[in-house]
């Protein structure tokens, strides 16, 4: 009985070393498991840290091409643009040209026949029959005042035509492809003339009234034909904001709610301020931080690309360091004010 109890004291040690032994491999076992998954967390956090980065870089990157974009298509709009104006120019400044500068000589003949023709009346008040019939018959009285008025209306007309193909060059600014001091005013007038005609009736709206608030200007640092571009852009799409908002408008909201296009200019610090106001649709607020995203555009297939408030972002804000924001309250009133340095 001795030596079994014996022989048992004598296992004990065995048995607490073989636990100890165990214990020290199941946490040995549960640390690599803790270790494990530690790394694979850490795998996971800096995955996912290295997939936002990505995204990030992707979104920077989709950014800036469509940026590259917008200015790419910008510049081939311009140049193509004064390509064209160039030709319309030359094409039509000859001819009018021709017709104007001898309009002049035709008023003057015609006035010599005129006075010719009242002398022979005066020497014969009593011409023969059949000249006397003859005059009956043409109406010469009626023929005197309307041929002066013709030729008055003709020579208005010519006139139109080579203010705006001077206004065509103006807004392309052909001779003006650099850096120069410019009238801002001039632009603005030049960039009106050519939209003249999106400002009278329609089927669907009156005529769209344009009020002009011009100060004292100074004549500004810039790329005349770029900031004509922007001009233009920023116009359009008030036109077009008034002529959706009448679309939905009775003929009494109508008759009461004018379409109208006011444009203001003015001097703040070191910034000449243009600011074009529409009583149009106006911009509903969910986008108000997207209409400068080049191709973001609300306006139906077919009826808009999405570039003209881009393009003119980058012209007012990269090439010439100033500024543009947007004002707008749904069916009341949209202002774009726009700050151009006077000194780039």
């Amino acid at each position: 009985m001795f030596l079994l109890i014996n022989q048992q004291w004598q296992l004990l040690p065995i048995l607490i070393g073989l636990v100890f032994c165990l214990g020290s491999l199941f946490v040995l076992l549960n640390v690599n498991i803790y270790h494990y998954t530690f790394q694979q967390l850490l795998a996971t956090r800096v995955s996912q840290e290295v997939y936002r980065q990505a995204q990030i870089a992707t979104e920077t990157a989709l950014i800036e091409l469509q940026r590259t974009q917008a200015k790419l298509i910008q510049s081939e709009k311009m140049s193509s643009l004064g390509q064209t104006v160039a030709g319309i120019a030359h094409e039509i400044n000859n001819p009018v040209s021709f017709v104007h500068g001898n309009l002049r000589y035709i008023e003057q003949y015609t006035q010599v026949m005129l006075h010719l023709i009242e002398l022979y009346h005066q020497y014969l008040p009593h011409p023969p029959t059949e000249i006397q019939a003859e005059l009956d018959a043409i109406d010469l009285d009626f023929i005197k005042q309307d041929m002066t008025k013709i030729l008055h209306s003709m020579n208005a007309g010519t006139t139109r035509i080579k203010n705006i193909v001077l206004s065509l060059r103006n807004f392309s600014s052909l001779d003006r492809a650099e850096i120069k001091e410019v009238d801002i005013h001039e632009g603005i007038d030049s960039t009106l003339l050519i939209l003249s005609h999106r400002l009278n009736a329609t089927s669907t709206r009156p005529q769209i009234s344009l009020v002009k608030d011009y100060e004292a200007l100074p004549k500004v640092e810039c790329n005349a034909g770029q900031l004509n571009q922007a001009f233009m852009n920023i116009l359009a799409n008030a036109i077009d904001a008034i002529d959706e908002q009448s679309v939905t408008q009775n003929k009494n909201q109508l008759a009461s709610n004018l379409g109208e296009i006011t444009i203001r200019t003015s001097i703040v610090n070191q910034f000449v301020q243009i600011a074009i106001a529409d009583n149009g649709c106006g911009i509903p607020e969910s986008i108000q931080g997207e209409i400068f995203n080049p191709f973001f555009t609300t306006k139906q297939i077919g009826q808009g690309t999405g570039m003209g408030l881009s393009i003119s972002y980058h012209i007012i804000c990269e090439q010439h360091r100033g500024q543009i924001n947007c004002l707008s309250t749904p069916g009341k009133l949209t202002e774009f004010t726009i700050l151009i340095p006077i000194k780039m």
